[in-house]
């Protein structure tokens, strides 16, 4: 996804959920003029501009289709899907954006499991990737991706995972999030609808990390997800490794555009000595613009390390 033919009405910033600004992906839905089950809010005439990424299967011609929608609890599961024109063709030329052809962002319903992976694509045009499908429920499944020529889109489609689905509460709004010996501290306040600058600061053992290392062609790497609907936007922070003038750390700049109050839930990805760590916080934009503000005990140990990556 790159900063700029994205979501509409976002500038370079932060993520998923939040509406944010830099790249933005596009929607999705089951059928291109049928809005995806469980999202009834959002009209079959609503044009896709209006509405953030990942809720709609098909886009601008583009279908996002899985070789299959039901899928066994396991470790390694393999998943296969195909990009479909508007012709019904596998779409097998892509522009490389942030480094891959394609990122697949494979998260369950309630948020307590997620994946950021990059799948391998065949000569027909299947994408196929091995993913950690261990706890069951109800996953939705992002592609984000560029066609040769053509603008980003992120599209989205349901997929269940058969067993007993432990539902998890979203967890409480925090500040920071723990990652085995790394702390992620986010700071700013975010405002709904108006563009909103945030900085996410890494620390290790309390040291702050100068040292970070680009990944995906960034010192850090943002989806954020709307809590009520999964509505996506992927995004990156601001400046570029190795400009001479962003720093390696501990503060990685966003800009958000939520796009409306509610609750969000942020994954950041950053590396370090090697390995990519996942972050994961709640945020809660309220109406009259204040975020909520930063808890004063420990923080909240919701990170994983090198979570599917």
């Amino acid at each position: 996804m790159n900063a700029t033919g994205k979501f509409a009405g976002f500038t370079l910033g932060l993520a998923a959920v939040f509406g944010i600004a830099l790249g933005v992906g596009a929607l999705v839905g089951p059928e291109p003029t049928q809005a995806p089950a469980g999202h009834g809010e959002h009209s079959a005439a609503a044009p896709a501009g209006d509405l953030p990424g990942g809720l709609l299967v098909t886009d601008q011609g583009y279908t996002l289709a899985l070789d299959t929608t039901v899928v066994k609890s396991a470790a390694q599961t393999p998943v296969s899907f195909r990009i479909l024109d508007a012709t019904g063709a596998p779409l097998t030329e892509y522009q490389t954006s942030h480094d891959k052809d394609l990122h697949l962002i494979v998260v369950r319903r309630d948020m307590a499991a997620f994946q950021h992976v990059h799948p391998v694509l065949d000569a027909a045009g299947t994408w196929s990737v091995p993913l950690n499908l261990s706890r069951a429920g109800d996953y939705r499944v992002f592609a984000d991706f560029t066609p040769a020529g053509g603008s980003n889109l992120t599209l989205g489609a349901d997929l269940r995972v058969a067993g007993n689905y432990d539902v998890q509460a979203l967890p409480a709004p925090a500040a920071t999030a723990k990652v085995g010996e790394y702390t992620v501290a986010l700071n700013g306040t975010v405002a709904p609808g108006q563009s909103s600058k945030v900085t996410l600061s890494v620390s290790r053992n309390g040291t702050p990390v100068t040292d970070l290392q680009p990944y995906l062609g960034a010192y850090g790497h943002l989806v954020a997800l709307r809590a009520a609907d999964l509505a996506y936007l992927h995004v990156h922070p601001e400046g570029t490794p190795g400009d001479g003038v962003t720093p390696a750390g501990p503060g990685i700049d966003f800009v958000v555009n939520a796009p409306s109050a509610g609750d969000y839930r942020l994954f950041l990805d950053f590396q370090h000595q090697g390995v990519v760590r996942t972050a994961e916080f709640t945020l809660r934009v309220a109406q009259s613009g204040a975020s909520t503000p930063a808890p004063t005990g420990a923080p909240a140990d919701h990170g994983t390390p090198g979570h599917g990556h």
